[in-house]
């Protein structure tokens, strides 16, 4: 597989989260345990990945966690990126986006993908999408979702379907928030990641169609939908892990490569699994 194939790539860089997400499929407590006490790599060593990657080919570059807003150097990350002429993109949970956190990354920041499965606040609380202080409100995320559209950046908003939420219509809420693209996910089992918390949370293949049947609606109102059941998200994405290294999921648990800076991005990226053909089924490729 060549960077010309699948040329975005997702920077797993901080494990630490301010929530605690009990279908998490990128909890990195593995990592943890055998490499990386802290979670994350020091900031210059971060900053050696992303010249790596840039230096190579990629395209666009994600930032996701974790929660990677919560690490400090993340916006001199994401302008370095930026000025490098990669796109530049965040997955969050959207907690430690204020107006002048957003306000910083003017120019530097292309898109953010907020994380929102509901806003029903005893479900969130259920399925651990909180803070210790409580789940973030409906008009909360909605202030959000104007404050990164204010800013100039290109708005994405994640859901997973889990058992918690599989019956609901979520789309007054996407009309409301208006992103360019909403993508939806089948909540996904990942040995070693969220074992033990994950069979109450699944919904069967029938139970997610139904759900993405129900969302399309907002396909009139511009909105691009994208699903992503289990089997297109599984050997589809280029993702590197805390500690530096490639890794993907496509044996149902993470496989990991050497570290990137020891051995190169085309060594490293030649150790791990990813299909491109899967990768044009989910829409990897649009117009970032």
């Amino acid at each position: 597989m060549s960077i010309a194939e699948i040329p975005s790539v997702n920077f797993h860089l901080w494990e630490p989260c301010n929530m605690r997400c009990r279908f998490c499929f990128a909890r990195f407590q593995d990592v943890k345990r055998t490499v990386l006490p802290k979670g994350h790599m020091a900031k210059e060593d971060c900053i050696s990945v992303v010249d790596s990657l840039g230096h190579a080919g990629f395209q666009k570059l994600t930032f996701v966690g974790g929660e990677p807003t919560l690490c400090p150097w993340l916006p001199e990350l994401i302008r370095h990126a930026r000025e490098s002429g990669l796109t530049t993109a965040i997955v969050t949970n959207g907690s430690k986006l204020t107006g002048e956190y957003l306000s910083a990354l003017q120019g530097a920041l292309d898109w953010v993908a907020l994380s929102i499965d509901t806003v029903d606040p005893a479900k969130l609380a259920q399925s651990g999408r909180a803070l210790p202080s409580g789940p973030l409100t409906e008009d909360a995320y909605l202030t959000i979702a104007q404050r990164v559209k204010r800013a100039g950046m290109r708005l994405k908003i994640n859901t997973v379907v889990t058992a918690l939420n599989r019956d609901e219509d979520f789309t007054e809420f996407i009309s409301r928030a208006r992103p360019e693209r909403w993508k939806i996910l089948q909540v996904l089992p990942v040995a070693g990641q969220n074992d033990y918390e994950i069979e109450a949370l699944t919904v069967t293949e029938q139970q997610f169609d139904d759900y993405v049947s129900r969302s399309r609606r907002v396909q009139r109102e511009g909105i691009v939908v994208v699903p992503e059941a289990n089997a297109m998200m599984r050997g589809s994405y280029v993702m590197v892990d805390p500690a530096g290294r490639f890794f993907d999921n496509h044996a149902g648990q993470h496989t990991y490569s050497e570290p990137i800076v020891d051995v190169g991005v085309s060594m490293a990226l030649g150790q791990v699994h990813v299909d491109r053909k899967v990768f044009e089924q989910r829409s990897g490729l649009y117009d970032w």
